[in-house]
């Protein structure tokens, strides 16, 4: 019986991995939100397998008393592993970052938890959008490694927070609020739809002069340049 229970039990926790890799937020965008993943995946595996185990042991602990727990006591074990699985995998989820929450990120989570806010997103976004945020997933992948190098409270962890926790997120959140029927009419120069793929270009430039700047030792220059401002003054938000 024991050797059938660990079995059963073995397939179950098998069973939920395999279906956690199946039920994904969508394909990452960098390593860093594919690490985070992984992360959280063997975290909500090895709840489940202790779930398991304890479930195990306390039908151990009753068989020995009762000396044996029979079929009906198999399947009742059985049962509680199953409900234990399918409570913990569906309960454990992943939590999508707000936008006022990046910008509070510590520096060694913020490319990551960045990348995994960016792609929530992109069910909602028109597909040049789509491409540029995979592009901005690649630079905010080179740019982790030298937000490493910085103190969380200077200067230059500020200038990054802003660009990737504040105006990233204003950029797609306000793009997002304009009604799908008028994302297409021209307000100035451009559409909401141009303006939104203009101000992600923006952005990930930004981001890839940042890691420049960074990489070359010369962190306490860091200034994320004015152009940022378009963003304001000539993108999506004038269309709100």
């Amino acid at each position: 019986m024991s050797k059938s229970l660990t079995s059963q039990s073995d397939q179950i926790l098998a069973d939920a991995a395999a279906v956690k890799r199946r039920v994904q937020m969508g394909p990452s965008i960098g390593s860093k939100s594919r690490a985070l993943k992984r992360e959280h995946l063997w975290k909500k595996i090895a709840a489940i397998a202790i779930s398991i185990g304890v479930i195990l042991v306390a039908a151990g602990i009753v068989g020995a008393i009762i000396d044996g727990i029979g079929f009906y006591g198999v399947l009742l074990t059985v049962l509680a592993a199953v409900v234990a699985t399918v409570v913990l995998g569906s309960g454990m989820k992943l939590k999508v970052p707000t936008p006022e929450r990046l910008a509070k990120e510590p520096l060694k989570v913020l490319a990551g938890k960045t990348e995994i806010w960016l792609e929530s997103q992109r069910p909602a976004l028109p597909a040049p959008a789509v491409t540029l945020v995979d592009q901005i997933g690649v630079q905010l992948d080179m740019l982790a490694p030298q937000l490493q190098t910085l103190e969380e409270n200077s200067e230059p962890a500020r200038e990054i927070r802003k660009l990737v926790g504040e105006h990233l997120p204003e950029l797609i959140t306000g793009y997002r609020k304009i009604p799908a029927s008028m994302r297409q009419e021209k307000r100035g120069e451009r559409t909401p739809d141009e303006q939104l793929i203009h101000g992600l270009g923006v952005i990930e430039r930004e981001i890839a002069s940042a890691t420049r700047t960074i990489a070359e030792g010369d962190a306490d220059k860091l200034a994320i340049r004015g152009r940022y401002l378009e963003l304001k003054y000539d993108g999506v938000a004038d269309t709100e």
